[in-house]
């Protein structure tokens, strides 16, 4: 999923941005040239993914990069899309790891109809040790804040760039995407995790949400290592039986939700990292110092 960092940046000066990868080329600078007309400047007509690069290696497990290529290719097959020259896709994304900065391990591979590449370096969040100790504030957000195209990461995140948006105005850091019937789907920039005596669970993909690779990934670890994972909605029902809340993307991994933001209400989540440290522990990454 799309990282909170991502969703809002403002356009950073040249000098902050580290050098891209467009159709083919190494690119220095903050800036690209695209038409006018260009469909993905007029209606976000791209698939991406983002990922972060774990050990300096595209081919780490916990990097992921097949997952995250293996998804775009399904994106264009279903919109019927060129692919791209799959062979410069890699070769972009390993010259441009390696000229940019440490302190950027996150790519963004964004994909154009026409079979073109745009791959971009990001750092992680500057709070983000504090969030994964703390937790965050979520603000729960009306329907009309869903995401159109669900089941795909294209570049139309206008929706999700508004509940965040909205949230933050709640003094909240993420926000919580809603159905029609009020369940709870996924965060702006993330899937969502729970739970409760002994059992994690998790929203179904067919409530209409995205299909996060660091979702899959901690699901296969979790019920690798014999721990209970089940995806049911979630309902009002089972959202009172949760004690501990967190979220997950390839980008963040794994952020505790202390509190929640619903109408006037207000509901704190048990800080205990114990469960949190589970989630940890079933993608086998040093989890962060608690």
């Amino acid at each position: 999923m799309v990282s909170a960092d991502e969703l809002r940046s403002q356009g950073p000066s040249e000098t902050d941005v580290p050098p891209v990868w467009y159709d083919g080329a190494l690119q220095s600078g903050a800036a690209i040239a695209l038409s006018p007309t260009d469909p993905a400047l007029l209606y976000g007509a791209t698939v991406f993914t983002t990922l972060r690069i774990y050990q300096q290696d595209l081919d780490h497990p916990v990097t992921a990069w097949l997952a995250h290529c293996d998804r775009l290719r399904r994106s264009l097959q279903t919109f019927q899309w060129q692919q791209p020259d799959w062979e410069r896709v890699r070769r972009g994304a390993e010259t441009l790891h390696q000229q940019g900065p440490v302190t950027h391990p996150v790519l963004r591979i964004t994909l154009f109809p026409d079979g073109r590449e745009l791959i971009t370096l990001r750092a992680l969040p500057g709070d983000l040790a504090t969030r994964q100790q703390q937790g965050v504030t979520a603000w729960v957000a009306p329907v009309t804040y869903q995401r159109s195209l669900p089941d795909h990461k294209t570049g139309n995140y206008l929706s999700t760039w508004l509940a965040l948006q909205a949230a933050q105005g709640q003094g909240a850091q993420e926000a919580i995407l809603t159905n029609a019937q009020g369940d709870w789907l996924e965060t702006s920039t993330g899937n969502l995790w729970g739970w409760s005596v002994g059992q994690w669970y998790t929203p179904p993909l067919v409530a209409g949400m995205l299909p996060g690779v660091m979702r899959s990934q901690l699901w296969a670890g979790l019920t690798a290592q014999g721990h209970r994972v089940q995806e049911i909605p979630w309902t009002a029902e089972l959202r009172k039986r949760l004690t501990h809340l967190a979220y997950s993307n390839s980008g963040v991994v794994i952020v505790p939700i202390s509190q929640v933001l619903l109408m006037a209400q207000s509901v704190n989540y048990n800080p205990d990292h114990r469960p949190i440290l589970v989630l940890w522990r079933a993608l086998q990454v040093p989890p962060p110092e608690f």
